[in-house]
């Protein structure tokens, strides 16, 4: 045999023995990325359709399993069931298939979930979880904490007591309450764990509240090391309601399993020593934790569809009438699943500046499948926005799912890769429809990805959210935001950085976490500049994506984007929760003996930071005068020389100054009387209260 043909052989076998023998190191599956092919990668060219059955392509198939290799994501093919739909602008064309990436931890990972679960009769699920723990901290922890989240609709919950059974105007049904159980926890040697469990209530002492729950370890999980548990678990959920339950065959299942508490090291939202994060479920309050990387299977009837954080995997399998789909998902702290017989999908590839590719996928209620293009358009233009101006949407896929009008309290909700619309109460909705499914899309970045702690510091998820909001409609739609008047909603503003359930009442709750952090953001975009503003947030988002970022950390990125201290700013607005008070205290007005006037104003800062303010003067002769106080003290008197009488003087005509919430006094004529001038401004209070408590939500 000729030597080249030998040495050929020889190579190729060389190379085959290195590949085999690399298996053991994981080489065999690092080239696999979350990539998700395309539906109609293995198909003819798809046509515009939209139909009710299956969810369209598996977005990957693979053998890695997250708890095997959770470094890893799965490829494959896609299915043949594929749709391709013909949404508005911003066009979008069919990706290639893309080229097999490594996948790159993106996060800490602290945590890997493999969870098996079965949709039964009657709204139950019986679950199996697998959960590893990693101590990311340099302490030994001696004990696991887990949330139970559907206790929360148990009676007697601290989350019913908060919210007497009602959140963003749902009720929950009479009697039809929710529960979750562990059934059995173990070692990974099969040590029963299940007599160790305690229910804690570290913010209450409420005893009937058994959402959080922890139990001893045999063995203390050393810094760095990771601790394995196993565990069974039954859920009853309630008639939809709080983001969770069931709706005649429609499920939306959030919060649904065992969920580990977040572990905060050193320095992590500025804490001085290391630990858990303990806090029950509230009625106020939403979610906090660690990331990781989730494999779950969800088992359920056959006819029904499911849409889920990630994306699937594997073909769904089909026995005995029912479906089992597996899901995979990486660097997200959250898992949610839904799942309805009745949803019409479409689906869409679609990639841009900051989107390197993604698959959008929709879950519509039957009422709105002709509103297919809406929903398509409002997700591409989001995602194209976010990536524009604050970075990479890390993940492939995005999916939208919307509830039927019966499950109202599932809608409007954000998760890791899966938000939910406003739900379908009419075949064509106005605006909502847009401007619900961009907030979710917004959460996105500030819920998903930055991750701040929403028990603690709700302002920095929702506040930002909001804010981000107004920019896409305003963007996409030319919807501007109505700033002034929002800034007439608070009639009781509160510190933002406060626990949620520390607000009270709901409406409390939404007025300062929403609004008016909301307000505080556009404050800032006011005094700094809407490019400099734009540069703070891009910088925030880009410095502490996967980190749990506080207050503290924005404040520190707009004192470093902009040169400026901002300690006065951040102490008023955030922490003391103050308004920014500026007022036309008095006015006195008198000839000057010379054949004109002399005018001395008074005007008054009580609250809020220094900030300079335009005052507007208007005479009788019908002229107007605009000077700029600069704020900085608490009052001052500005004196006038002029032809004709004074007749007002206004402070922010132009209403700029978006944290001055009490503008009845912002305004006053020269010539009314004291007394009377006070019963004007009282009157004209009331009578803008009551126009902004009749638009109140």
């Amino acid at each position: 045999m000729p030597q080249r043909p030998i040495y050929r052989i020889a190579a190729l076998a060389v190379s085959a023995a290195v590949l085999l023998g690399s298996a053991s190191f994981g080489f065999d599956a690092a080239w696999q990325s979350q990539f998700t092919l395309p539906a109609y990668a293995a198909q003819e060219p798809p046509t515009v359709s939209v139909k009710s059955g299956d969810s369209a392509g598996s977005p990957a198939d693979s053998a890695a399993n997250s708890s095997a290799n959770p470094a890893t994501a799965p490829v494959g093919s896609g299915d043949s069931d594929g749709q391709h739909s013909a949404a508005a602008a911003p066009q979008s064309q069919p990706s290639p298939i893309p080229t097999p990436q490594p996948s790159v931890a993106l996060s800490n990972r602290v945590v890997d979930y493999d969870i098996s679960v079965k949709l039964l009769d009657g709204g139950r699920l019986e679950g199996a979880e697998t959960l590893t723990w990693k101590n990311p901290g340099r302490k030994p922890v001696t004990d696991l904490y887990l949330h139970l989240y559907p206790n929360a609709f148990a009676p007697g919950s601290t989350f019913l007591n908060e919210s007497n059974g009602q959140l963003r105007g749902v009720k929950m049904t009479p009697g039809k309450d929710g529960a979750m159980e562990l059934t059995e926890l173990t070692t990974e040697d099969g040590e029963t764990l299940l007599p160790r469990l305690r229910y804690v209530q570290p913010d209450d002492g409420n005893a009937k509240d058994r959402t959080l729950v922890s139990f001893r370890l045999p063995k203390a999980v050393a810094p760095g090391q990771s601790v394995t548990v196993r565990m069974k678990f039954a859920v009853k959920l309630p008639q939809v309601f709080a983001r969770m339950g069931q709706a005649g065959d429609f499920v939306m299942a959030g919060q649904w399993f065992p969920k580990v508490a977040a572990y905060e090291t050193n320095g992590v939202r500025g804490r001085a020593s290391e630990g858990w994060d303990l806090h029950q479920y509230h009625g106020n309050s939403e979610f906090y934790s660690d990331f990781g990387v989730y494999g779950v299977k969800i088992d359920v009837p056959e006819d029904r569809i499911v849409a889920a954080t990630g994306f699937q995997h594997k073909q769904p399998v089909v026995k005995d009438g029912r479906k089992t789909y597996q899901f995979y998902a990486e660097d997200v702290h959250d898992f949610s699943w839904s799942a309805s017989p009745d949803f019409v999908t479409a689906e869409d590839s679609f990639s841009s500046t900051g989107v390197p590719g993604v698959r959008i996928k929709l879950y519509l209620d039957p009422l709105h499948a002709k509103q297919q293009e809406r929903y398509m358009h409002a997700a591409k233009s989001a995602l194209a926005k976010l990536g524009e101006w604050y970075g990479d949407y890390p993940y492939t896929t995005l999916s939208v799912v919307v509830p039927p009008a019966d499950a109202e309290g599932a809608g409007g909700m954000e998760y890791p890769t899966l938000v939910t619309g406003a739900a379908a109460k009419n075949d064509n909705p106005g605006y909502e429809l847009e401007r619900t499914l961009l907030h979710e899309i917004a959460h996105q970045y500030w819920y998903g990805i930055v991750a701040s702690n929403e028990f603690e510091e709700a302002w920095l998820d929702e506040a930002f959210t909001s804010y981000t909001e107004d920019k896409l409609m305003a963007a996409i739609y030319g919807v501007s935001a109505r700033t002034p008047i929002e800034s007439l909603y608070m009639t009781n503003p509160l510190p933002l950085k406060l626990d949620a359930w520390d607000y009270g009442s709901s409406d409390a709750y939404a007025e300062n976490v929403y609004i008016r952090g909301k307000l505080v953001l556009k404050a800032i975009e006011s005094l700094a500049g809407e490019k400099t503003m734009s540069k703070i947030m891009r910088t925030y988002f880009q410095k502490y994506r996967f980190k749990h970022p506080d207050s503290q950390s924005f404040q520190r990125v707009v004192e470093a984007v902009t040169k400026d201290d901002w300690k006065a700013f951040f102490q008023s607005y955030v922490y003391r929760g103050e308004s920014a008070d500026f007022a036309v205290a008095s006015i006195r007005t008198e000839p000057d003996g010379e054949g004109g006037y002399q005018s001395i104003v008074l005007l008054t800062r009580t609250q809020g930071s220094p900030q300079a303010a335009t005052v507007q003067f208007g005479f009788k002769d019908g002229k107007t005068v605009r000077k700029t106080w600069d704020g900085i003290q608490s009052h001052i008197q500005i004196r006038l020389q002029s032809a004709s009488p004074l007749a007002y003087a206004a402070v922010d005509p132009m209403l700029d100054i978006v944290l001055d919430h009490s503008r009845y006094d912002n305004y006053l004529k020269a010539e009314a009387p004291v007394r009377k001038r006070t019963k004007l401004d009282v009157t004209l209070g009331q009578l803008i209260d009551a126009i902004v408590g009749s638009m109140a939500w």
